[in-house]
Formats: C-alpha cells, structure tokens, sequence
C-alpha cells in the first residue's frame, strides 16, 4: 500500500537466527501475534470518535510469554541491552500489554463536554479492565487516580461552560498483579500505573507553560561569570510538575495519591519479588516520568521502578535526567520520529550521545531562554517511524501521534535494518 509520501514500503520477513534468538516461548507468541485473532477490530467511533482505534487483545500477547527469572532484565536492569534493536519478542509483547493499560485509561474516561461525569472514570473500579473491553488481565484495580492543575483561572472563566475550567479530572489508576498463574509467569508480582493522555482545557494550557522550573527540594546552583550544565540544578517542565503536585480542598494533589497508594503496596507485598511498572502515552508518559523519580526518592528501598512510555514530550534538563540515573530509575521511551510531540518542548542541548565529558558551549544564550530550551532526553529509546508501515497511508500531525499507531508500530517493527516485518497485521 502506498503511504503519504508516495513510496510503497515492501515488509521484511523475520530471519531464522531473530525466530531463534527470541526462543520457542517467544516465537509462539509472535506466532499469536501474527493472527487475525491478535487485532480486534472494535471501534470506539461511536463513543469517542477522537479516540478510535483497533485494540490487540490483551489475552493473545500475554500467551506463552514466561519471563520467570529473566524478568528484571525485561524490566531494564541492564538498559535493555540486546534486546532493542533487534526488538526481543518477549519484550515486544511487554511493551505492549503495557500499552493496553494505558489504551484502558483512555477507553474509561469522560470526554463528553456535556455529560454530568465529563472528565470521570466511567466504570466502576471493579470493572474498568472488562468493560474497556482489554479483557483479563489478571491485575486488580486497587487506587483511580486524579490530576490536579494549579492555573490560575480569571474571573470571567464563571461566564463560560463548565467543562473549561474542570480542574480535577480522573487521569488513570493503580493496578496490582492478583492473578497467581500471571505472577508465576512474569516471575514477579507486578504493579501498574497508567496514565491517559491530555483531555481537558485546563490540562492543554499545562502542557503549553513550557519554562523549566526547580524541582521541590533542590535550589538554583549559584555560579559566578560562567554558565555551565549544572547552573540551574534539576529542573522540570512547569506544567507537568504543577499537573502532579497541585491539589484542591475536595481533591489531593497526584503525588499525594501516588505516594499513599505506593505506601500501603510496599507494607502490603514488600516481602515478595515486586516491580513497579508506570506507563502513560503523551501528558501521561510525562507524568509517569515524575511519577517514577518521585517513587525512588520517597521511598528508598523501592523495588525496580520502570517506565514504559509512548509518545512522551521532553521533561526536564540534564541535571534532573543525573537524578533519574542515579535513583536506579528504569525509563523505556517508545517514539514515533515523525511525531512532532516528542521533539518539544524546547531543544536538546546535550543528549545521550554526547560524551560525559564533553560539554556543550551555551554561554552566548541569555540566561531567560536557557531557562526555556535546556531539556535532555532520559532512559533508553526504541525510535520506530509511521513512514515504514505499509498499513499507514494518513500520516499527519495527529495520527502520528495517536496511541494505535505506536502500538502498531512496535507490533510491526523487527530491527533497524528491518524496519517493518512482512507478518504484522494490519491496524
């Protein structure tokens, strides 16, 4: 099929040494995968047309996938060394039944501006994997998590509808690993935090207050005549950082939640082999990226924290990308190159292929605009691309950004030399 740009794209059949290098267990499950049974074809256009997208069927990727004892390294222990490019069949899968996670946050949430639970979890708790229809899961659903913003509105917001001055929205959930035979084949009781993306108003003019602000805790570094990487300390996108500490009367801040959710899980389980594994797709792998460092430093003998995220923006500068690494943070970044979401806010001045000891020249900015623009990317990326996929043929600012593509994408993509296999099915 031919795609926007006009050039027909020919899928590459998976090699003998990648089926083998994978496993049996893993090549069952590619095998699963690769069935028409694998994609659902149920659309949510007539509830949210916004968000309507095929689904893969939770109870298909999770089949014959036994992580056992090699679970931390599917966990990023090691970086994912080895297993990124070419994508290891096992973690393919990982990636995504994390993904469904997160497509069920989106799936239960309100987005009709003139529904009386606009911005709420539809289902109830004890339902929202079922009726979001990602099927069993073998989590339960332990804690519904709500953001926050700290915008302040003007007096005219009375005037307007409703729906534009929401502050507190359901922005996704806990879920805690329950089933004996899931813990068994991941190796691990493993718990769950998902995060939707961006959905209301006030939520929207979060994401666009871009200035990088000082984390709670850590102070601007004095320097005299020389500005260096570390003048400001760790910093982070103000919105984001407001999004996740901001609290009313009526409802506690994101972090609040988070850290009393964490607390009870820790003295709940804290005596068996336990994992935190924190998702999110756009505003939501933002917020998980938060969410993962907030967990390290509060509690310090946290098991392996991991985040597995989709088309997530840029969230902070280099100082606070060495505080991630050195919590022992875990951070798996999912991108689309040709989604534009994932290059702002501001600019990469240094990344992870510069040299730890070669420092980038940025004394000739003002000190108003390094304020703005000193972001890093963080963890370890997987970069996939819409322009492989012989099934994408409507690529635009919004489907390359949506979370059905990224799912597809990873269901699709075998390793740099091979970008696309021949097997994957159509979305």
């Amino acid at each position: 099929m031919r795609i926007a740009i006009g050039v027909v794209i020919k899928p590459c059949s998976l090699s003998p040494g990648h089926v083998t290098r994978c496993g049996a267990a893993a090549a069952t499950s590619v095998s699963a995968l690769n069935t028409t049974s694998s994609i659902s074809l149920k659309t949510l256009a007539s509830k949210n047309p916004k968000f309507s997208w095929s689904s893969l069927e939770y109870d298909s990727l999770a089949q014959s996938v036994r992580l056992g004892k090699n679970w931390m390294e599917y966990q990023g222990i090691n970086d994912w060394e080895g297993l990124l490019d070419p994508l290891d069949c096992n973690l393919r899968t990982e990636i995504l039944r994390y993904g469904q996670f997160v497509e069920a946050a989106y799936r239960s949430f309100d987005f009709d501006p003139s529904s009386p639970t606009f911005s709420t979890c539809k289902y109830p708790r004890n339902s929202v994997f079922r009726r979001s229809g990602i099927g069993e899961t073998g989590y339960r659903l332990t804690k519904n998590l709500r953001v926050t913003s700290g915008v302040q509105l003007p007096r005219w917001i009375d005037r307007a509808p409703s729906w534009m001055s929401t502050r507190s929205s359901w922005i996704g959930y806990v879920a805690v690993c329950q089933d004996k035979k899931e813990i068994a084949r991941l190796g691990r009781r493993d718990v769950v935090i998902a995060y939707r993306g961006t959905a209301t108003c006030l939520e929207w003019i979060e994401n666009l207050r871009a200035t990088l602000t000082s984390l709670p805790g850590h102070h601007h570094k004095a320097a005299d005549d020389q500005v260096g990487p570390n003048i400001s300390g760790p910093m982070v996108e103000s919105g984001f950082l407001s999004l996740y500490t901001s609290s009313t009367d009526t409802c506690p801040s994101l972090q609040d939640m988070i850290r009393e959710e964490i607390s009870r899980v820790l003295e709940t389980y804290g005596d068996e082999p336990l994992s935190f594994t924190i998702t999110g797709h756009s505003l939501g792998a933002a917020l998980a990226t938060l969410t993962a460092y907030d967990i390290n430093s509060t509690f310090p003998k946290a098991p392996i924290v991991t985040v597995v995220s989709f088309g997530g923006p840029r969230v902070g500068n280099r100082d606070f990308r060495c505080l991630l690494e050195k919590s022992g943070t875990k951070i798996l970044r999912i991108v689309n190159s040709d989604d534009l979401i994932t290059k702002v806010p501001g600019f990469v001045i240094d990344n992870n292929d510069v040299a730890s000891n070669q420092q980038v020249n940025v004394a000739g900015l003002p000190s108003w605009l390094q304020k703005h623009v000193e972001y890093a990317d963080v963890g370890k990326e997987l970069r996939l691309s819409s322009k492989v996929s012989p099934y994408l043929n409507n690529i635009n600012v919004a489907t390359c950004h949506e979370l059905s593509t990224y799912l597809h994408l990873v269901n699709g993509f075998v390793s740099s030399t091979c970008p696309f296999r021949a097997t994957a099915t159509r979305v």
